[in-house]
């Protein structure tokens, strides 16, 4: 704050002028790009604006390539989705080397949960409700990364999806932004750490910016279409949350917004991205981002790059639509050329913030890649997480654990199958390290039990279908004989064992970028399997692979045991071992609702009542909000998910039941372990506001703690609320509270809670 004086002839008075000192590094920082713009012809600047794919890069063979010819051009700002140090070294010293300002090339990839370490999906990730584990495993993706030559990340993906049909639901983190914005800033935190100049840190890219989950029809690349209420109330807080924790970049989604693409939307892009959340990184389309508006319709080539700067775009993606475009935009007086120097020094900043310009081979570093990639401790990690992540949905006779006794079958499509383990968006991984639960189970048991295996069935009836959904080397290995004598075989081992365990449910490939599916069953010739094996009268345990949430109304009611594994990553089968043979006791709870069937989708907890609310505990009444065939409830809530412990909760304690706004309330409850192991539970808290200027939700999670109990133990949990908690976009999109009435729920999903009543006066 400087104070200063000023004097007028017969007054005085003291003005108060806020000032904002620059730092020394940003000073630095600042001279630096002004003075390497100031050298920079038109066309290198623009050339910093284009991020081809890696194309023809080959090692030993870079040189020749078309792309190595406009590196050295100054034509290139970065690359993607090259592996290896030896290629991203040689691609580098044709930028660093060979162009006229020697400008460094950034190198992306999509390491979306790990790098050689697989770490669960992002869906299974956030069932962790654990944010120290899930910065972790983003920790190690960077480290591994890092050590590989690769200096950016497109993840975290934190779209809210409520359709459990659009596939890329497996790459997020559920449908509460609440706890996607939590997911959001220890993932940006995990790679980007405290200093992105340090050789183990990568620039974080948060997608899909924005509304991308909200698809129609829950199909790839569809419509988006809401009030802007609903996009600040529902789906922005985790892009905000991820550009608070200083997110490098953000990526433009392929959607539209308002009836404009998303790439070509200023006010997404520039008026709410920039000026109100005050992101100061750069923005990257999605891949051909800016030619796909040439399809939306609104303009042809030339038109859609100018919309997509002007908008605020400042890298382009593989279409080269501004390398071919601004040029002639600009002698046409279409274009603003602060507009191209506005983008180049974003993504300059972004380079100097790596610290590319000190060393540009400072992730090229062959011992690291050497000693830090796929490691035993790194290995041991991702075994870990992946066994906090998995969901026991129903433990019947208390079947699980199982003892390392008798025989065992081991049947289903997925039961040797490593190839499927690491889920979708593995894309650095070495799938033949990857560990199938046949090989877990087998190495966690030992000689202690017998296993026997066989496939049961194919992953779908229709060999086609299977192979679209077994891509990108993740092959079911079709098996050709009919399906009676696939059948049969598994039925003889069944019936020569203690318990079966059925590997079935999705392929990696059945969810994931454009994997979108009209039925989210298990795949008929899996569930005749299931059937068959259930009738043999042995018990059944259920070990679901699944990318997204799955009507599961049947096997609910007929399997004694399931346990959803979602994919696990690289070691996937040895944490799935460890869960169903009790070393682990499983902790995880859904974050997406799971239907009944396709026909209640999109269906989410925090939804808003109709003026006709079907009764509670009700299933029909006329003239309701309802279905005529089954009832409004997920077989599964929200928050859902068992333990081998079992936990009560005591009603909710209130410090108050009336208080002001400048006051704190205190809601508790005491939750015991009512079972003979330790446990870990997910206790969580939801608000519900009664009466407002604008209609609320249900109710909304605003809080959680994982905590962990003894057998028999006690633990008081409290949760401090403020009005800060109580806060949304009004009408007129005002952040604020309202006074008035508020329920306080706790409990260990969204559906079973403890509620009191509080009134919150101004």
């Amino acid at each position: 704050m400087l104070k200063i004086l000023c004097i007028i002839p017969g007054l005085c008075f003291l003005l108060q002028v806020q000032a904002q000192v620059a730092k020394p590094a940003d000073s630095k920082m600042n001279s630096f790009i002004d003075a390497l713009m100031k050298k920079m012809t038109l066309e290198e600047k623009i050339g910093q604006l284009n991020l081809p794919g890696s194309g023809d890069i080959v090692t030993g063979q870079a040189g020749n390539s078309d792309i190595a010819r406009k590196i050295e051009q100054g034509k290139v700002g970065g690359l993607f989705n090259i592996k290896s140090i030896a290629k991203i070294k040689e691609v580098q010293r044709l930028a660093v080397e060979k162009s006229r300002l020697k400008i460094p090339l950034l190198f992306g990839m999509d390491v979306i949960h790990g790098y050689e370490t697989v770490f669960p999906i992002p869906l299974a990730l956030s069932c962790s409700w654990d944010m120290s584990l899930i910065e972790r495993s983003a920790r190690i993706a960077a480290t591994e990364a890092s050590a590989d030559g690769i200096n950016w990340t497109f993840s975290p993906m934190v779209d809210i999806c409520h359709d459990a049909r659009w596939g890329r639901i497996a790459e997020g983190s559920g449908e509460d932004p609440y706890l996607g914005a939590q997911v959001a800033r220890a993932m940006v935190k995990g790679y980007q750490g405290d200093d992105l100049s340090r050789n183990n840190t990568i620039m974080s890219c948060v997608k899909h910016y924005a509304l991308y989950g909200a698809a129609e029809s829950g199909r790839e690349y569809n419509t988006t279409d809401m009030s802007h209420q609903r996009m600040y109330n529902d789906y922005f807080p985790p892009y905000k949350a991820a550009v608070e924790a200083g997110v490098g970049s953000v990526m433009a989604s392929f959607n539209e917004v308002d009836g404009l693409p998303a790439t070509a939307n200023k006010w997404l892009m520039t008026d709410v991205l920039r000026k109100q959340w005050g992101f100061k990184g750069f923005v990257v389309t999605d891949y051909t981002g800016i030619t796909e508006m040439v399809e939306h319709g609104i303009g042809d080539s030339q038109q859609v790059a100018i919309k997509a700067l002007t908008a605020g775009i400042d890298m382009d993606m593989v279409s080269e639509s501004f390398l071919t475009r601004i040029v002639p935009s600009l002698h046409e007086g279409k274009l603003r050329i602060q507009d191209v120097d506005d983008a180049c020094r974003r993504i300059l900043v972004a380079k100097y913030k790596l610290g590319l310009f000190d060393d540009p081979y400072k992730y090229c570093d062959e011992n690291r890649a050497r000693t830090e990639v796929f490691t035993a401790a790194n290995r041991k990690e991702a075994r870990n997480i992946a066994a906090q992540s998995f969901v026991l949905l129903k433990n019947q006779d208390n079947i699980l654990p199982l003892k390392k006794s008798g025989t065992i079958a081991l049947i289903g499509p997925l039961a040797d199958n490593k190839e499927n383990m690491p889920g979708t968006w593995s894309v650095a991984a070495d799938f033949s390290k990857a560990t199938s639960l046949l090989t877990g189970l087998k190495d966690v048991v030992g000689d202690k039990a017998k296993i026997l295996v066989a496939k049961g069935s194919n992953l779908d009836a229709d060999s086609v279908f299977e192979e679209r959904a077994g891509m990108f080397g993740k092959s079911l290995h079709w098996d050709s004989r009919p399906s009676k004598v696939i059948l049969q075989e598994a039925l003889d081992i069944a019936n020569q064992s203690d318990v079966i365990i059925a590997a079935l449910g999705e392929s990696a490939e059945m969810s994931g970028e454009c994997s979108s599916r009209t039925s989210i069953e298990i795949p008929k010739v899996q569930k005749d399997l299931l059937k068959a094996l259930v009738k043999t009268g042995k018990p059944v345990v259920l070990v679901l692979f699944t990318g997204r949430p799955l009507a599961l109304k049947w096997e609910d009611g007929h399997v004694p045991a399931m346990l959803n594994v979602w994919f696990g990553g690289s070691e996937a089968g040895y944490a799935i071992a460890d869960v169903i043979f009790g070393a682990v006791n499983p902790s995880g709870k859904l974050t997406t609702t799971f239907p009944q069937n396709i026909g209640q989708v999109p269906l989410f907890y925090n939804h808003k009542n109709t003026g006709r609310p079907l009764g509670e505990g009700k299933w029909f009444e006329k003239f309701k909000s309802e279905y005529l065939d089954v009832s409004n409830e997920p077989v599964y809530p929200f928050g859902y998910g068992l333990s081998y412990s079992r936990f009560s909760y005591s009603d909710i304690s209130l410090s108050a039941t009336s208080l002001h706004a400048n006051q704190a309330l205190k809601a508790s409850v005491t939750v015991t372990n009512t079972g003979t192991v330790e446990g870990k539970e997910v206790v969580q808290l939801y608000i519900r506001d009664l009466v407002a200027s604008v209609t609320r939700p249900v109710k909304e999670l605003k809080g959680f703690q994982k905590i962990s109990l003894k057998a028999g133990e006690s633990k008081t949990v409290s949760f401090n609320i403020t009005t800060s908690d109580l806060k949304f976009y009004n009408y007129d999109l005002k952040y604020d509270w309202e006074p008035g009435k508020f329920q306080v729920m706790i409990g260990g999903n969204s559906r079973d809670v403890k509620t009191g009543t509080v009134n919150w006066l101004k």
